[in-house]
């Protein structure tokens, strides 16, 4: 075994590594300065200290904020998994109480499913953890993965296959797609047939993270426009003589404020599975709290 250089870990203590940390994540020094409770000339003092043990400028000033160097982003999985490690050492007898915390939790999910739970996860973070934050993001799957892992983020909810090693998913809820329109559509009723369905002009979302065979597409539509996401989609319907195809879960939660019909057409029969993933064998009582809020805002 390679002997330890105990100079080396004595110039190194766990502040540092958290003013790297959240410098990468945030890119500016005051912001970070406001996170961890210090000074403006502490987070500079740390960063001289960072850059004389690294041996590089580790961060370059630049109008928008300080950008990390390729030495900075080499460090970082490393420098985020003795974090992670050192976290994990001293949590095990740590019990999270959400009134008393101020965490920032960060979630990743496509637009619909912050549409769908989004206004209930607010609620219940004003109820029940009333100092603590909540960031919801969408990041594509594969960088959603290595966020995890970085324990950058701490849930990751989409549409996925097989998840990674080191990663646990557990199924959030299943849907299925419907057919929506305009209450006044001059043509359509409260019911839709195949022929109808293929001739009226459509508007498809063609971005939202869906594996190809999951889509409804085996039937030819009049395409009248293809937009990045399903909100978009259903905002166009509603002032427009257009149809969609959306997730039956977000129409319905969006029919009564934008005047649409939901139509569950019995020629749509894929099924959506969205599921939640969090970094497996993680014991963190905060992303159990935050999972179950999760869970809680998709059943109501």
């Amino acid at each position: 075994m390679q002997d330890i250089d105990f100079n080396n870990i004595r110039r190194m203590d766990g502040s540092l590594l958290l003013v790297f940390h959240e410098l990468l994540r945030e890119r500016r020094a005051t912001t970070v300065a406001q996170r961890l409770g210090l000074s403006q000339s502490a987070i500079s003092h740390a960063l001289t200290r960072l850059r004389d043990i690294f041996g590089d400028p580790l961060f370059v000033r630049k109008p928008h904020g300080l950008d990390p160097t390729r030495r900075a982003l080499e460090l970082q999985p490393r420098i985020e998994a003795l974090l992670h490690l050192a976290d994990e050492t001293l949590a095990r007898e740590r019990k999270f109480d959400p009134r008393q915390s101020t965490r920032r939790f960060i979630l990743s999910a496509p637009e619909f499913v912050t549409a769908l739970i989004g206004a209930r996860l607010v609620e219940a973070f004003r109820r029940q953890a009333p100092g603590a934050s909540l960031i919801m993001e969408a990041l594509p799957t594969q960088l959603a993965f290595q966020a995890l892992k970085r324990g950058e983020i701490d849930v990751a909810i989409g549409r996925f296959g097989a998840v990674p090693s080191g990663l646990a998913s557990d199924v959030l809820f299943e849907d299925r797609y419907c057919v929506v329109a305009r209450r006044s559509h001059s043509i359509i009723k409260g019911r839709i047939g195949l022929d109808a369905y293929s001739e009226i002009g459509h508007v498809f979302a063609i971005s939202e993270g869906v594996p190809d065979e999951e889509e409804p597409s085996e039937i030819t539509l009049s395409l009248r426009a293809a937009v990045p996401r399903w909100l978009t989609v259903l905002m166009i319907v509603a002032a427009s003589d257009a149809i969609g195809t959306v997730p039956l879960r977000l129409a319905e939660r969006q029919a009564r404020m934008l005047g649409l019909q939901v139509i569950k057409a019995p020629f749509l029969q894929n099924r959506i599975t969205v599921s939640a993933v969090r970094r497996d064998g993680h014991k963190d009582g905060g992303t159990d709290w935050f999972l179950d809020q999760i869970k809680a805002a998709v059943r109501s």
